[in-house]
């Protein structure tokens, strides 16, 4: 059955017999021989033949979608058998956040690619969120909290915010002792569809302060915030990630340090599985290759990771 949808797919995409058995060097007999046999077994005609071309039929084009899918799944599993024992190996696809990927990822692939010369990297750096299944990933990196799904997640770091400002702003508008002092203050907000500007507050007690704030820039690019507050244009709420390295150079230092900071959304509680995580499928659990990354970037980042020391 499955060497008659081989067959049947081979065909279109090559819009022909001939051309189709030229691909494969095979008869062109044992392509119609394969093709025949698919529709007699489905009792419908898939193709419209004639001398020169074939075309598919309504039915034919429903089939095709259903059948390349099926045969990209078994060569996913017949891959991933092969690949499962001995050193890790093969084409890994992964999914990586844009701005993260390039700070904190990108400059360790040189090793991991020295250490692991079987594995093909392919990168898709990207921050939609996007389906493991019908894109073939085999990791996808996350930031923040998690949804509820059958992926299994393995936690990389924490995944914190910080308030800060740099020391020149601070110098001429004074340092905020507690979250409400944030409303007299130029705040660099992030950018989000319903317009919402608020920050959220949890003390020590679990207490909970959502601050109303506003400032002269709001933008959905994280790294243009960070640059707008390293110029002294206000206050801003951002990822340790993405600015321990400029706290660690004081060129931007963190306030109220005592509370944990979130980014407020109307009707939303406060983030609770918040980190970074690596996400996969059940089926990649035992992939040498899979496991060869997340143990990787775990060993790189470190425990606490490494953006963090000066915090």
């Amino acid at each position: 059955m499955f060497a008659a949808i081989r067959a049947f797919v081979v065909v279109v995409d090559e819009g022909g017999f001939a051309p189709a058995a030229r691909r494969v060097g095979q008869a062109a007999s044992s392509f119609t021989r394969h093709v025949d046999a698919l529709e007699g077994e489905l009792g419908v005609t898939l193709l419209n033949r004639s001398t020169r071309h074939v075309s598919l039929t309504d039915a034919g084009e429903t089939y095709y979608v259903r059948a390349v899918a099926i045969l990209a799944s078994l060569e996913e599993a017949n891959r991933s058998l092969r690949e499962r024992d001995g050193p890790p190996r093969g084409l890994l696809r992964v999914s990586l956040p844009a701005s993260f990927a390039r700070m904190h990822i990108a400059p360790f692939l040189p090793r991991f690619m020295a250490e692991y010369p079987e594995v093909e990297l392919e990168l898709l750096m990207s921050d939609e969120i996007i389906n493991l299944v019908e894109r073939r990933i085999d990791i996808a990196i996350r930031l923040g909290a998690l949804e509820s799904s059958s992926l299994i997640a393995r936690r990389l770091a924490p995944h914190r915010r910080i308030v800060c400002a740099s020391p020149a702003y601070l110098h001429q508008w004074g340092t905020p002792a507690v979250p409400a002092d944030l409303a007299r203050h130029a705040c660099l907000t992030f950018a989000f569809a319903d317009g919402e500007r608020r920050w959220r507050f949890t003390d020590s007690a679990k207490q909970v302060e959502q601050i109303r704030i506003k400032g002269p820039l709001r933008a959905n690019q994280a790294e243009a915030l960070k640059e707008a507050a390293l110029a002294g244009f206000g206050v801003v709420m951002l990822p340790t990630w993405l600015v321990g390295e400029e706290i660690e150079q004081d060129s931007l230092r963190p306030i109220l340090t005592e509370w944990q900071a979130d980014i407020g959304r109307l009707g939303k509680p406060p983030q609770a599985n918040s980190g970074i995580h690596a996400l996969y499928l059940p089926d990649r659990r035992g992939s040498p290759k899979v496991r060869a990354f997340v143990d990787f970037l775990a060993q790189r980042f470190g425990s606490p990771p490494y953006w963090d020391r000066a915090l």
